[in-house]
């Protein structure tokens, strides 16, 4: 019997237990897989909580990569044998899961599965982010958070083939040294440096035009503060706890700024965005220039020391569980 790590109430992570599961054949227009690699994500960790409600008991994770090992009816775009990927498919810590085939795309020959694992879901978020809520712009100076987890590495390379100054703040002298790496000018160690002042001082007093800021609660007051005038916020997570309630006044007052809340479902919600959004994350990585770091691999069974890693913000780049 095929294995997941499924969750029967919600709390930390020993509520990841492992337990027998068979998603069965699959129905009209689903693909059964089975799974190489999925991704771990903050995602995971809200649903984990309780954070983002969803009904009990259900299996765990949205990401990940693997072979098509049958199709169910009125699917004709897949066939057994098939490498895929995908970003949105409930219940992808498994060995083997069920999933629509409208959900899936196909894997470049050049793509390993733990690197699609590792690449779509914060890939295709780092892609709407860069290239989605604005237009980048050689000139440009943004301000990324969390720079050297999965999703920051990526939106840094993103952002500066674009011609984009990238300022980037980590907690460690390791990871800013990732950060680096990848194409951040300069980075500021939150753990004792003033951040916004960094971002002041990179643009000369003016602020940047754009922050992208996963971290949320305790980043927040200080990604409003570094923006310039008419500049935008992307408040896309919370890893460390929700933004409080905010009054609007401060907008305003800080120079009519804009604050948006995006999601990547609202960027990859048509066959077409999610063909085109993912392609360009894939086609990026076979072509060299777009590189993934994989920090942690955990077999799927240590779900729960891959939730504790991610959470205690001892990882770099991506995590992984290996069925």
């Amino acid at each position: 019997m095929p294995k997941a790590i499924a969750i029967e109430r919600t709390g930390g992570p020993d509520v990841l237990r492992v337990v027998e599961h068979d998603p069965g054949a699959p129905g009209p227009g689903q693909v059964r897989l089975r799974v190489a690699a999925a991704g771990v994500n903050f995602i995971d960790i809200y649903f984990r909580t309780g954070a983002y409600p969803r009904p009990l008991p259900f299996v765990a994770g949205l990401e990940g990569a693997g072979v098509v090992e049958a199709v169910g009816p009125e699917v004709s775009t897949l066939a057994p044998g098939d490498r895929v990927a995908w970003a949105s498919v409930p219940g992808s810590y498994a060995e083997v899961v069920v999933a629509a085939a409208a959900a899936l795309v196909r894997l470049p020959d050049a793509v390993a599965d733990e690197l699609a694992a590792a690449a779509m879901l914060q890939g295709m978020t780092a892609h709407y982010l860069a290239h989605a809520l604005r237009d980048p712009k050689p000139g440009d100076v943004a301000l990324v958070h969390a720079a050297s987890g999965g999703t920051g590495l990526l939106l840094v390379q993103m952002l500066r083939r674009a011609g984009v100054t990238v300022v980037a703040t980590c907690s460690t002298e390791q990871k800013a040294a990732l950060a680096a790496e990848a194409g951040a000018q300069r980075v500021a160690l939150y753990s004792h440096e003033d951040f916004t002042a960094v971002a002041r001082d990179a643009t000369g007093g003016r602020g940047v035009d754009v922050v992208y800021d996963g971290v949320g609660r305790t980043t927040f007051d200080g990604s409003l503060a570094s923006l310039r005038p008419r500049g935008l916020l992307a408040l896309f997570g919370q890893a460390s706890g929700p933004v409080p309630p905010l009054d609007l006044q401060r907008l305003n007052a800080g120079g009519s700024l804009v604050v948006t809340r995006p999601s990547l479902a609202h960027f990859v919600a048509t066959r077409e965005e999610l063909e085109r959004r993912a392609g360009a994350v894939l086609d990026a990585i076979a072509a060299g220039w777009l590189r993934v770091r994989i920090g942690a691999r955990f077999p799927l069974r240590e779900a729960a020391a891959a939730h504790r890693a991610l959470e205690g913000r001892s990882t770099t780049g991506k995590v992984l569980l290996l069925p």
